[in-house]
């Protein structure tokens, strides 16, 4: 497959990232919230991170020939439902880690009341966010992709994905099917609904929305299973966060199933399955996006 080398696809990538953190540095001011609040917010918000989800979004509405300014908006809507996640993530009720991106994790560096507001705040605030970008893209695209959103987001994605999480959690009769059920939901609806939503904002026909959530969805897939590898072998300084966990927690994953050997084979199945996708695609966002999908299994952090 052709892809970009891996020089210049961190270039492109950390460019694009930038953009975002950009507007995410500005886009909760003049929003009349209590200045802890928004401290505490913008302390998981501008934490860093690789800003996958928005920049896939962007990456895809310009594949479809958008400008990615006008799709700004909603792309970092998306990562304030994500931060929104880490936040609740690592709270004492549920993983209970103290450690996020190399940082206290937010209810360690404020308080636990805080730290489930702030995720509270961020999620609301990304459909304020998303609603904005009907002044730059018709309005009917704008209400259609933020229904896909929230339902990515919400008790049938990403939330439920959660507590199937929790559910599973020390059991050993867990089937594969079911962890990939779960991590469907948990991982893989938001970053699949990143590569939709910029499809849909993109005007994207039926057949090539249909590409790209395939795409997503592979990807998404993908990308958990690596994160779960990495929790076996990865360093704390690369990850930023405890590594190990999983295991001590009695969590199910693709390595305790299938070993690390065939959970990496599976999850370039996946990227390849990804790739052919955008086999109709053409232009240096194609080619970005056909890059993206290796670097998510070739990663490290």
């Amino acid at each position: 497959m052709t892809t970009m080398s891996v020089q210049e696809f961190k270039s492109v990538l950390k460019t694009e990232a930038s953009s975002v953190e950009e507007y995410l540095s500005t886009c909760l001011h003049n929003r009349n919230i209590p200045q802890r609040l928004l401290d505490s917010m913008e302390y998981s918000l501008l934490a860093g991170g690789k800003r996958l989800r928005p920049v896939l979004c962007l990456a895809v509405a310009a594949m479809f020939g958008v400008k990615k300014e006008q799709v700004m908006p909603f792309a970092s809507a998306i990562e304030c439902i994500h931060s929104y996640s880490l936040i609740h993530d690592d709270l004492p009720a549920m993983d209970d880690d103290d450690l996020r991106r190399g940082k206290p994790s937010n209810h360690k560096a404020f308080d636990e009341a805080t730290a489930i507001l702030a995720g509270d705040g961020l999620l609301t605030e990304a459909f304020v966010l998303m609603t904005e970008t009907a002044e730059n893209l018709p309005a009917a695209s704008v209400l259609t992709a933020l229904n896909t959103m929230a339902s990515a987001a919400g008790s049938g994605g990403m939330v439920g994905g959660q507590q199937l999480d929790m559910d599973f959690t020390g059991r050993n009769d867990v089937s594969l099917e079911e962890l990939q059920t779960m991590h469907a939901m948990k991982t893989g609806a938001l970053i699949r609904c990143s590569c939709e939503c910029g499809a849909i904002l993109g005007g994207a026909g039926t057949e090539d929305q249909e590409r790209i959530r395939t795409y997503g969805a592979n990807i998404g897939a993908a990308f958990q299973i690596v994160d779960d590898i990495l929790d076996e072998i990865g360093t704390e300084e690369e990850l930023g966060k405890p590594v190990g966990s999983d295991i001590e927690q009695g969590k199910n994953t693709y390595p305790s199933m299938l070993g690390i050997e065939k959970s990496r084979e599976l999850a370039q199945g996946l990227v390849n399955s990804a790739v052919k996708q955008l086999a109709v695609f053409d232009g240096s966002d194609a080619l970005f996006l056909r890059t993206l999908a290796q670097y998510i299994v070739d990663r490290v952090s």
